[in-house]
């Protein structure tokens, strides 16, 4: 059995299945001539046909997994949806450093009728003295129902961010909204409100995920809202303060092309489980499902003893477990191959990409000269609104 975050389109649920695996004597042996060809003839990022090829049963290369240093983290995913015309999603206090913030929720207000809403984070100084706030990661989308979108383009805008070269200053009880374009967007009812945010701060605060009317400041309505709304733990991936935001995979032993084919899974909540964090208003102790927000690096050594290139591809496991499961949509940062090092959406030619034997190619890694290791790093974070775990397959290719 497994548990695992589901979605349709990104409607996130908790499904109970069994994997069920495809067989494929292409494990063992390589991949054919014909689907060869097909592979490093694709384009970075674009989806493309391996009938045969992926099964959740491939090998799995054994890592370390580290935890590294890094900011405060906060997620606002439950309730997923905000039933109330106004009310508080996430109430957190934040330290002075610097802090991650993860908004994802929904305008799912339907009484007494649906009506237009915004959803917006506000922090609040709660120190004494002036506090300077400043922004060193920073992705934001427009209030949209294509989840998919905003989990892959969310990624994309976060990883490519700058950070900003000046501080805002909000004096000692005041509050300020932390994205100032929430303030004034126009959420539609079921339109997910998806942020991804670090910033560093110099004074304690308060943050806040605040659904309130068009007309009135977020920083008013959260104000006079004074208690976060209950959690759903069946609708949402988790609220709260968590202590670990990024994690190191480090494989344990360099893989051989020789070998076969292989695959890194990460995000599964069985080999790498679900973080635990605490979530202020209750005390209570809660489960990220799904590890969203959490950023891993990923490395791994290689080599080619048979001369053999190497394909890095991903895939959606979990397409045929359920009519909500339909889809994946990724962002990650690859190390240069055939394809220079950089972000890469994934697919980059279509929004999703649905079950086997559709994969995504990511990159392909040429051998060195005189057959010496060589390293692959990736950054990852799980992707909103998609199914997981999205594995990493290493497919053996001659080129």
């Amino acid at each position: 059995m497994f548990t695992t975050r589901i979605s349709a389109n990104g409607k996130r649920i908790l499904l109970f299945g069994i994997a069920v695996a495809t067989g494929c004597m292409a494990h063992a042996q390589g991949v054919s001539s014909a689907l060869n060809q097909v592979i490093i003839n694709t384009p970075q990022g674009h989806a493309l046909q391996v009938p045969g090829l992926l099964s959740e049963q491939l090998p799995s290369l054994n890592y370390q997994k580290i935890v590294l240093p890094g900011p405060q983290y906060l997620i606002s995913d439950d309730p997923e949806y905000i039933r109330v015309p106004e009310g508080v999603a996430l109430r957190e206090p934040v330290q002075p450093g610097t802090v991650r913030l993860y908004l994802y929720n929904v305008n799912g207000v339907q009484e007494p009728q649906k009506m237009d809403r915004k959803i917006a984070a506000v922090i609040k100084n709660t120190g004494s003295q002036p506090m300077h706030i400043r922004m060193l990661k920073y992705a934001s989308q427009k209030p949209t129902t294509n989840y998919f979108f905003a989990g892959k383009q969310g990624l994309a805008d976060f990883f490519a961010s700058k950070p900003e070269t000046t501080a805002r200053e909000v004096k000692p009880g005041a509050s300020i909204c932390l994205d100032p374009i929430q303030d004034k967007a126009v959420v539609k009812y079921d339109e997910l409100v998806h942020g991804f945010y670090e910033f560093v701060i110099d004074q304690p605060g308060e943050v806040s995920i605040v659904q309130t009317d068009l007309k009135t400041p977020a920083t008013v309505a959260a104000a006079r809202v004074k208690t976060a709304l209950a959690t759903k733990q069946y609708a949402g991936a988790g609220r709260g303060t968590y202590g670990i935001s990024n994690y190191r995979i480090i494989a344990k032993d360099t893989l051989d092309t020789k070998n076969g084919l292989a695959q890194i899974v990460v995000a599964d909540g069985e080999k790498d489980p679900w973080v635990i964090g605490k979530e202020a208003t209750t005390g209570e102790l809660k489960s990220l499902d799904g590890n969203y927000g959490i950023i891993y690096h990923i490395d791994v050594a290689w080599k080619s003893s048979d001369g053999k290139g190497l394909a890095l591809m991903t895939w959606n496991p979990r397409g045929d477990n359920s009519q909500w499961c339909g889809g994946m949509a990724n962002t990650m940062i690859v190390s240069g191959g055939k394809f220079k090092e950089g972000i890469i959406q994934l697919p980059g030619n279509q929004l999703v990409t649905t079950k086997a034997p559709e994969a995504i190619l990511v990159q392909i890694f040429t051998p060195s000269k005189d057959g010496s290791v060589q390293q692959i790093h990736l950054t990852y974070s799980p992707p909103g609104a998609s199914c997981l775990p999205t594995p990493l397959v290493l497919v053996p290719v001659d080129l």
